[in-house]
């Protein structure tokens, strides 16, 4: 099997390595955060990371030729959650450092085949739309063709975690057609991100593509699959502290309670306290499915797990190696000691198996057809037909 190289940007603790480690090779890795640098560092080796503000990194520090680069640029000022800056925000305006990296490395005639951007799902409605239509704007004047996709980690772990996923490939690469749709598949590609496309201007609409990606077999692993078997007593919540999340519970969510503890067998849900008109509420969901893990920053960014057996319903926080199976890391993934640096790291990270399946059904069929004149099978991406991910 080929093996192919990488640079990462905003690497954090390693995850997109971990998802691109079966055929990939990192030559370069970048985080101004030291604490996931000393993660990364602590799973990776020191070899490849150049730890400080990307807006100090010269091509001088890229080693070579990269067939891909991945940018999980900061999503603060695009977060619908956050101050609405978008790519002018000091944190997301970073993503133009990034850019301006690849445009050096291609006038050195050594940029990147495939760029690869992830970031939140508000970043489609950013500026109603402004800060993507810039950022496809960028990319298409490095003579990169673009096309973006919604991919959302329920498709292949217990957590909903919709995140928006920006692909350019080198206009001197040839694009086999069964890796693209005439027309938008409502899967990848919501209401939201058509209506953005459809106020390009004409030469951006021709540049435009959208990708056609296998739809995966959905995921079988429930949230109780990776819920620690023996956890210390201590670690729970006083009897006091649940009951009184219990009573921030609205009257919908206290029905949602009442209906899991009808189950005979123990069960597992998880809870959220927002803030909803002044008033601190508890939001539970019992779908098997945890909610978007956050970093731990904020009324809403601490996801609880509730236990509910033999009529007896316990709360506490998500364990940290907990968060990071949600995220699709193996146990063997060393996590930093602190819990809030774990639950920083694992909040702020890109799911591992999302980036497996873009690297096994995009990336490098594009890359194996242009390399080696590889045959594409088509049949994994016929519209509807779902595909196992390894």
């Amino acid at each position: 099997m080929a093996e192919f190289s990488f640079y990462e940007f905003f690497c954090g603790g390693g995850m997109v390595r971990e998802g691109l480690r079966d055929s990939w090779s990192c030559l370069f890795a970048n985080d101004i955060d030291e604490k996931k640098a000393q993660a990364y560092i602590s799973n990776w080796g020191n070899g490849e990371i150049i730890v400080g503000d990307i807006g100090k990194i010269t091509t001088q520090q890229l080693p070579n030729k990269a067939d891909l680069a991945w940018a999980s640029f900061p999503c603060q000022d695009l977060s619908l959650a956050g101050k609405g800056k978008g790519l002018d925000g000091e944190r997301s305006g970073t993503f133009w450092s990034f850019w301006k990296i690849i445009s050096s490395l291609e006038k050195e005639g050594r940029a990147p085949e495939i760029l690869a951007l992830e970031n939140v799902y508000g970043a489609i409605t950013s500026h109603g739309g402004k800060d993507l239509t810039s950022i496809v704007e960028a990319l298409s004047n490095l003579k990169y063709r673009v096309g973006a996709a919604v991919i959302d980690a329920a498709y292949f772990l217990p957590q909903s975690r919709p995140r928006l996923f920006i692909i350019g490939i080198k206009k001197s690469l040839d694009i086999p057609g069964i890796l693209q749709l005439s027309h938008p598949n409502k899967l990848w590609h919501p209401a939201s991100l058509q209506k953005v496309v459809s106020n390009f201007k004409e030469e951006l609409k021709t540049n435009w593509t959208w990708w056609n990606i296998p739809t995966p077999n959905r995921q079988k692993i429930k949230l109780s699959n990776l819920i620690e078997d023996e956890t210390p007593d201590n670690i729970w919540h006083p009897e006091e502290y649940t009951q009184k999340l219990i009573e921030s519970m609205s009257i919908v969510n206290k029905k949602k309670l009442e209906q899991a503890n009808w189950t005979e067998k123990k069960i597992y849900g998880t809870a959220f306290r927002r803030t909803r008109n002044g008033t601190v509420r508890a939001e539970v969901r019992f779908d098997g499915v945890a909610g978007c893990l956050r970093t731990p920053g904020g009324g809403s960014s601490r996801q609880l797990l509730l236990e509910i057996n033999a009529g007896k319903t316990r709360s506490r926080l998500l364990s940290p190696r907990e968060s990071a199976r949600l995220m699709g890391l193996p146990d063997q993934y060393k996590l930093p000691e602190n819990r809030n640096e774990a639950y920083h790291l694992t909040g702020d990270g890109v799911v591992v198996p999302v980036i497996r399946h873009l690297s096994k059904f995009l990336f490098e069929p594009i890359l194996n057809f242009n390399y080696f004149g590889e045959s594409i099978n088509s049949n994994v991406y016929v519209r509807g037909t779902q595909s196992s991910v390894i």
